[in-house]
């Protein structure tokens, strides 16, 4: 053994996912045919590639579709040799460990086994920061709810309705903690979590999970650790990229048994999640918006060629989900709320609110992530309620009870 906590095979994969980017299809075909410690060796130039798992490498790649030439091998171990010195696994799953992570690895009993489909995609690990230990839920209870980054208000709106519904179903939101729909899909899983739902969302990053990207949405990622899970297949101290950022979208496809797109430009990123539930087999929702909004324009596309089933709230997502979710939501619609109607927009603003200091309209809008005509109709709404009060400098707090 290696002589830590981590098991040789931890060690493996965290070496392996910083020499190898994602779907490396040379990199994890010599995975499979000769397993994760012995596939380091040979990548690193540290033995030699025998013939019989040689054979067996090409074998893999045959199977997956892949014909390549005989030498592929040594051209792909000459190709990583320029970043075997920069390799450093203890230090990468210390550094995890320091931000209350782990490495999930396929050889762990908690892997997802959704992430099986993926067949030769399927990633070497899985790094995982949150402050709440629990395992990633099935297929069954996850819901992929992804679009544009420069979304509108009926977008952001919508999706924050969908998100809500859908945790208060029992439900798990996954998306990709970018601006715009992805962030409001967390803030909507996160306002509407009870305590009987240990994991309302999870994050799935292009980076390392020891950074928050973008900076913008720094203390929502920070909840999401608090509350929910941050995931990706990078190590630690990883920049995001644009080839990440479209490798990480084949992740949320593959753990979610529903990819819905809210809002999405006529070639926005969040298309490509959707084409790859698709190829996974994953049902996939798409909201309608107005034929003048090119912000719809994909969703729309998703529509008209059949790839895609109309939605347009959590009860419609919820029944392409399949029969967890048509189980459970007579169950936690029955569950008392602690602030029953009001709306999503109201819920997400009174989380925002701060207990004892005070906080200006302008700041609100950012952090609930509402237009600021919204938030001072909501603040109207609350302090009616007698949720919400103005305090002596002007700014706005929850009125205590």
């Amino acid at each position: 053994m290696n002589g830590s906590v981590w098991s040789d095979e931890q060690v493996a994969r965290a070496a392996l996912a910083r020499l190898l980017e994602p779907s490396d299809n040379v990199g994890l075909a010599l995975v499979a045919a000769a397993g994760p410690v012995e596939a380091l060796r040979i990548a690193t130039g540290g033995t030699n590639c025998g013939p019989q798992v040689h054979r067996a490498f090409l074998e893999v790649l045959d199977a997956s579709g892949h014909r390549v030439r005989t030498d592929v091998l040594t051209h792909a171990i000459g190709r990583w040799q320029t970043r075997v010195g920069a390799l450093a696994p203890l230090r990468d799953l210390e550094t995890v460990r320091r931000f209350g992570g782990t490495l999930l690895i396929p050889e762990s009993d908690w892997w997802p086994a959704a992430l099986a489909d993926l067949q030769l995609g399927e990633p070497l690990c899985l790094w995982v920061r949150g402050e709440n230990p629990v395992a990633i839920p099935s297929q069954q209870r996850v819901v992929a709810v992804v679009g544009s980054r420069d979304s509108t208000s009926y977008g952001t709106a919508v999706t924050a309705e969908i998100a809500a519904g859908l945790v208060a179903r029992g439900l798990t939101v996954v998306s990709g903690g970018a601006y715009g729909i992805d962030a409001q899909a967390h803030r909507g899983a996160l306002v509407t979590a009870r305590e009987d739902h240990p994991l309302p969302t999870l994050g799935v990053l292009a980076c390392g999970v020891d950074r928050y990207y973008p900076a913008g949405n720094e203390g929502l990622l920070r909840e999401v650790a608090q509350r929910g899970l941050l995931i990706s297949e990078v190590p630690p101290g990883s920049s995001p990229s644009r080839y990440r950022f479209l490798q990480r979208n084949r992740l949320i496809a593959a753990l979610s048994s529903v990819t819905v797109v809210v809002e999405a430009r006529w070639r926005s990123g969040a298309l490509s999640t959707a084409h790859h539930a698709a190829l996974l087999g994953r049902a996939v929702g798409a909201v309608p918006g107005s034929v003048q909004s090119p912000n719809s324009a994909g969703c729309h596309r998703l529509l008209r060629d059949g790839s895609a089933i109309c939605v347009t709230d959590a009860a419609e997502v919820a029944e392409l989900a399949g029969p967890f979710a048509l189980e459970t939501e007579k169950k936690h619609a029955e569950l008392p709320s602690l602030h029953d109607g009001l709306v999503v927009e109201d819920l997400l603003l009174l989380d925002a609110l701060p207990v004892r200091a005070s906080s200006t309209v302008d700041k609100l809008a950012t952090v609930a992530g509402l237009s600021v005509p919204g938030v001072l109709a909501g603040l109207g709404r609350l302090e009616t309620d007698g949720l919400a009060q103005r305090a002596d400098d002007g700014g706005w707090r929850k009125r205590h009870r």
